[in-house]
C-alpha cells in the first residue's frame, strides 16, 4: 500500500500501484495517434499512457463532475442560474521536461470523455515578452525567468476564461524564430483549458495577486533528476540542430551546422548558464505546491506519482 510520505503533503504511488486506479477505463489512443502527440525526443508508449494517463484522466474527470455538482448546489442556494466555468488544468515543470506531451495527451484523453467533450490547450509561452521588450531591458538571457512574462497579461486573460467570456485571444510563441508571433489562439468556452509552461505555479508579492496559480483547480508538476534533464536538453539541442535550426527564420539558425561536440558544448552552456539556473532558482521550488507530481526515470517513463492529500 501507498503510504504518506511524513516529510510532504502528497502520498506516494508506484507505477503500478497507480495503474490500478485505472479501473475499466478504456484506452482509445492508437499508437499513430500517440506518435504525433509524443515530444522530439521523448519515447511515449501505449503501456505509459494506459499505467499513468488513463487513472489520470479518470481522476480529472471526477474532479470536473464534482466542480460542476458544486456550481449547481452554489446557484440552487442563491436561486439563480449561472453558466458553468471551465475547469482549469496547470502543468508545469522544468524545461526539457516533456510538459507540452504531458499536456497534449492529456487533452487528447480528456477531450473522449462525454462530459466535457471540449478541451483546449494554450502555453504560456505565449506570454513572454517580445525579444525587443526584453532586449531593451537586458533581459533576453532570462527569458523564462518570471520578470520575462507579461504576467499581468497572464492573468487577465485566465479571469476572462474562468468568468466565460465568449472569446478570448491568446498569443502564440515561436520555437523557430524565439519570439511572440501575430497569430492568436482563440479559447471559446471550453469546458477544461489546459494551461502549460514553466510559470504556472510561481506566486511572488503579495502585492501581485492573483496569482496565476491562483486560477487553477487541478495543477500537475512533471519531474525529473536534473542530470536526465540537461541530457534531455542537449539530446533536443542536436535534433533541432537538424530541423528546425535549418529553417530560415530561426534563431538558432547559427548552430545548425556545428558540429556534434561544439554544439554539444553550446547546449550545456545554455542549459547551466539560464535553464539550470532558472529550475534551481524558481520552478523546482514550485513542485511541493501541485496536486499531483509526475516523476521520470532516466527513459522518459514515469516512475511513481505523488498525490496531494489535501
Amino acid at each position: 500500500m501507498s503510504e504518506a510520505n511524513p516529510l510532504s503533503e502528497h502520498l506516494n504511488f508506484t507505477r503500478s500501484e497507480w495503474a490500478a486506479l485505472r479501473d475499466a477505463t478504456p484506452l482509445t489512443l492508437t499508437e499513430d495517434e500517440l506518435r504525433d502527440l509524443a515530444g522530439r525526443v521523448e519515447p511515449i508508449t501505449l503501456a505509459g499512457v494506459r499505467d499513468i494517463y488513463l487513472p489520470l484522466s479518470r481522476l480529472l474527470n471526477l474532479r470536473v463532475e464534482a466542480q460542476l455538482r458544486l456550481q449547481n448546489i452554489t446557484s440552487d442556494f442563491f436561486g439563480r442560474n449561472a453558466s458553468s466555468r471551465p475547469f482549469l488544468i496547470g502543468v508545469a515543470g522544468s524545461v526539457s521536461a516533456g510538459k507540452s506531451t504531458t499536456a497534449r495527451i492529456l487533452q487528447a484523453m480528456l477531450a473522449t470523455w462525454p462530459e466535457h467533450p471540449r478541451v483546449d490547450l494554450i502555453t504560456t509561452d505565449g506570454f513572454l515578452q517580445p525579444n525587443a521588450e526584453l532586449e531593451e531591458r537586458g533581459l533576453l538571457g532570462r527569458k523564462g525567468f518570471p520578470e520575462s512574462y507579461r504576467q499581468g497579461a497572464l492573468v487577465e486573460f485566465l479571469r476572462q476564461v474562468v468568468n466565460g467570456a465568449p472569446q478570448v485571444s491568446a498569443p502564440i510563441y515561436s520555437h523557430v524564430t524565439y519570439d511572440i508571433t501575430d497569430e492568436v489562439q482563440l479559447v471559446e468556452q471550453p469546458d477544461i483549458l489546459i494551461v502549460e509552461g514553466l510559470n504556472v505555479l510561481q506566486t511572488g508579492s503579495p502585492s501581485n495577486t492573483p496569482f496565476v496559480s491562483d486560477y487553477f483547480d487541478f495543477t500537475i508538476y512533471v519531474d525529473a533528476d536534473t542530470e536526465d534533464l540537461e541530457s534531455w536538453y542537449v539530446e533536443r539541442f542536436q535534433q533541432l540542430r537538424s530541423t528546425a535550426f535549418r529553417e530560415q527564420s530561426a534563431y538558432f539558425s547559427q548552430f545548425a551546422h556545428l558540429p556534434v561536440d561544439a554544439a554539444e558544448a553550446v547546449a550545456r552552456t545554455i542549459w547551466r548558464s539560464i535553464n539550470l539556473v532558472n529550475l534551481q532558482e524558481n520552478i523546482l521550488p514550485t513542485r511541493a505546491r501541485a496536486d499531483l507530481v509526475l516523476k521520470k526515470a532516466a527513459d522518459h517513463e514515469i516512475q511513481s506519482v505523488q498525490l496531494r492529500l489535501t
